[in-house]
């Protein structure tokens, strides 16, 4: 397989034993190759991927990279992160055999000239760990230390260790200067965006929250409001609420997109949808830069999210 390799520095801090502790820089390279998936069943442009992304912030996972079938270097595309990678492109690998078919609305809709010209770059997630790499860590600040505990104790031996913030950080530090390097991309908010399901819905309204400088927009589809399994007197849905109050960045510069059906998981969405209207409403969004739709008779999967996919594509990157 064909590959593109970029060497990707890591500053690593070596520590001595000495009576005066001194302080060292070394730094260790490692290699990331992209490298072609002959094998991917697409409908259009070419799928690259790196097997272990090297980071210093979360465990290495694969990383997907889509260019459109006319991708050249002699034009500049935005990029849109997305969590999942895994269920972005190919149905045939999936755990369901379902997809996302970002690779059918992405072409048809610059084929159409409806949207900007962009790329697509998806981080798997590890199953073992996807809550904690993709829950919006500083939430957790909102629920009190004795609800904290009953939490935990719930968990039981399951890991219960938080993960976002670092998860972001490989994100912005790491995988982004490479693929800014990379490719022929525009590197500034107004052309970076970042997109999920689910908890990666959570973890895109974060990102911006967090990165409202990296991010110009997020597209947060079926996002779990519930924060974890539904439960009885849930704290996480009131702790993500107030996070967004104290976060969210004022209209002006980034564009938020939130959706939500009501069948399967989906069922305990709607009731949310009024505190997030107030929130947007709150920090001054308007229709033209935020939207929180709702999709009546779908439900909690690839299916219902590739059918209503062109929404929140054209919303953040459409031909205005």
């Amino acid at each position: 397989m064909r590959y593109l390799g970029i060497i990707l520095c890591f500053t690593v801090l070596a520590f001595s034993c000495k009576e005066e502790t001194k302080k060292q820089e070394t730094e260790e390279e490692y290699v990331v190759e992209f490298k072609v998936v002959e094998d991917a069943k697409l409908a259009s442009g070419k799928l690259l991927r790196v097997e272990d992304f090297p980071s210093e912030y979360i465990k290495p996972r694969p990383v997907d990279i889509w260019l459109p079938e006319d991708y050249s270097e002699d034009k500049k595309y935005n990029v849109l992160y997305m969590h999942d990678g895994q269920m972005l492109f190919d149905s045939t690998t999936t755990w369901n055999k379902q997809e996302w078919k970002v690779d059918e609305w992405a072409s048809k809709l610059m084929s159409e000239g409806k949207t900007k010209d962009f790329i697509v770059v998806g981080v798997y997630n590890i199953a073992d760990i996807r809550w904690q790499d993709l829950f919006p860590q500083k939430a957790h600040n909102y629920i009190s230390e004795e609800v904290k505990s009953e939490l935990k104790s719930i968990a039981g031996s399951k890991d219960f260790k938080l993960n976002g913030n670092n998860y972001l950080k490989f994100i912005v530090e790491e995988l982004k200067p490479v693929i800014d390097s990379a490719y022929s991309v525009y590197t500034d908010k107004e052309h970076t965006f970042v997109m999920g399901s689910s908890m990666g819905g959570l973890m895109s309204m974060y990102a911006l929250c967090e990165y409202p400088d990296v991010f110009g927009g997020a597209a947060c589809v079926s996002t779990h409001w519930v924060g974890a399994m539904p439960m009885d007197n849930n704290p996480y849905p009131d702790a993500i609420f107030k996070y967004m109050e104290a976060n969210l960045p004022q209209a002006g510069q980034h564009k938020l997109y939130f959706d939500y059906g009501n069948k399967t998981l989906d069922e305990h969405y709607p009731q949310y949808a009024p505190r997030v209207d107030d929130i947007l409403k709150q920090k001054g969004y308007t229709e033209n830069n935020a939207k929180n739709l709702f999709f009546e008779g779908t439900d909690h999967s690839e299916n219902s999210w590739n059918a209503r996919l062109d929404q929140p594509l054209l919303f953040l990157l459409g031909n205005n």
